[in-house]
């Protein structure tokens, strides 16, 4: 029988652009673990912008000619349209969306798209094109985020004064409004999109023109690349330029975070809308049943929100174990990089839509929440801190004897503002009917008149700081 090995099946399409030096075609496995093209063909537009960047510049510093740069201008041109018409033939034979392009346009041209890839190299293109799809998309989550802090000052302003349970360790602390509770959420978010914005300014250099690893001996311009793409400058070092995956890195980390907090937004309305607790109700339009049980009303959103952290977490976990080994400068190994940061900003993505869209459909019950703020001995701390004014006494002496009326009101079945006057004083001479001002929920709140506090004065304060700076 003859040996039908792959030595002597014809090359591939894709082999020929790069394997000169190669007598015989890729072994099958080999080709497939090689191909990334339905991976990295949703870096399609940033590759044609690079490369319609880069034919300028070569025609620009006269190593093209300006007729064959229009011609490889025109040829992408209508790729990128064949692409938008989902005419567009991508194909595996050609590996990846940089050799699918170029192949395209030498169909469409002819010898010329020849030229296109004169002064450049697949590390430097890839390495543009990533960067530019990531800052894309950085731009994109922090409008997302904008547009979910929007909701939440909304729903804030709708409940400034609104009280319920502030909470540490789960159990009742001390009064807030809800309006103040939403408002950490807005920091916590600010933060988030702060930190994608420092982290586009790091990434916002060019690598192209890095080329393989040592930079190229045409007299390219960098500069103008980089400006043609919105680049601050070109990166300062060749292979730097094309190893360098930190803006992703960075990016998936500040998108680590951003989950983390979607999730403890989400776990608190999964707590909210249950029975137990009844603060809020979500609509039919972000609630779910169940296939058994007919008087489920779930709040599957917010649940899938929770677990889309850790897909993300999963994603930088992934890439920082692609990247934790690799010698300078391109390795294969980074062909790994795309998935993990597709799927995380997919991820992301979703999980803001669906966050921004359940703040803006959740209504709040004042009553149950109100009833909650007042129970569980809630203004100790304001019967401590009016011992403390009142009385000059020393706080721990005012925490203790404020201890000893939470148990006294404890052993009665009795909140703090139904014990008597008789019963203080027996604790504490000096108590006077005064006390009986902080005791209740909306006293406690009104009170907290420090910048940041939970009184609604500072909370409508803050609304408008935050919409100040949103606007």
């Amino acid at each position: 029988m003859t040996d039908q090995s792959s030595a002597q099946k014809p090359e591939t399409a894709g082999q020929k652009m790069w394997g000169g030096r190669f007598s015989a075609q890729p072994a099958e496995i080999m080709q497939a673990i090689n191909v990334s093209i339905e991976v990295d063909k949703r870096l399609w537009r940033q590759d044609i912008a690079g490369s319609r960047a880069h034919a300028a510049m070569l025609a620009k510093q006269g190593i093209i000619s300006t007729e064959d740069a229009q011609t490889i201008d025109g040829g992408l041109a209508a790729i990128a349209e064949e692409i938008e018409n989902g005419t567009f033939p991508f194909r595996a034979e050609f590996e990846d969306i940089h050799m699918n392009v170029e192949a395209r346009l030498r169909e469409l041209i002819g010898a010329t798209a020849g030229r296109l890839h004169t002064a450049r190299s697949r590390n430097d293109q890839v390495a543009t094109d990533f960067r530019l799809w990531v800052r894309d998309r950085v731009d994109y989550t922090v409008a997302q985020l904008e547009k979910l802090q929007l909701a939440l000052l909304a729903r804030a302003e709708d409940y400034a004064d609104a009280l319920m349970p502030g909470f540490t360790h789960l159990q009742p602390a001390q009064p807030v409004t809800f309006g103040h509770h939403l408002l950490a959420y807005v920091e916590m978010f600010g933060r988030d999109a702060s930190r994608f914005r420092d982290a586009r300014v790091r990434m916002n250099e060019n690598p192209l023109g890095s080329a393989a690893l040592a930079g190229s001996p045409f007299p390219i311009d960098r500069h103008a690349t980089a400006a043609a793409l919105g680049f601050d400058r070109p990166t300062a070092n060749s292979l730097d330029g094309v190893s360098d995956r930190d803006f992703a890195l960075e990016s998936l980390a500040h998108a680590s975070l951003t989950a983390g907090h979607l999730s403890r937004l989400a776990e608190e309305i999964v707590i909210w809308t249950t029975p137990q607790f009844g603060f809020i109700r979500l609509s039919d339009a972000f609630s779910t049943g169940s296939s058994i049980m007919p008087q489920k009303k779930n709040p599957d959103a917010a649940e899938l929100v929770r677990a889309k952290t850790g897909r993300i977490n999963g994603a930088f976990i992934a890439l920082t174990t692609v990247m934790k080994g690799l010698p300078l400068a391109y390795s294969k190994d980074m062909q790994e990089d795309k998935p993990p940061v597709f799927e995380a900003f997919e991820a992301l993505d979703l999980a803001l839509a669906a966050m921004t869209g359940m703040v803006g459909d959740l209504t709040a019950n004042r009553e149950r929440m109100q009833a909650a703020a007042s129970s569980g001995f809630s203004t100790a701390t304001d019967l401590a801190d009016w011992l403390v004014r009142n009385l000059n006494m020393p706080f721990r002496d005012a925490h203790h004897v404020t201890g000893a009326a939470v148990k006294l009101a404890e052993s009665k079945g009795l909140e703090l503002s139904q014990l008597s006057l008789n019963d203080l004083q027996n604790l504490e001479a000096g108590i006077t009917e005064d006390v009986y001002s902080v005791l209740t929920a909306e006293a406690s709140c009104a009170s907290r008149q420090s910048y940041g506090g939970t009184a609604p004065d500072q909370v409508r304060l803050q609304i408008k700081r935050w919409k100040e700076t949103l606007a």
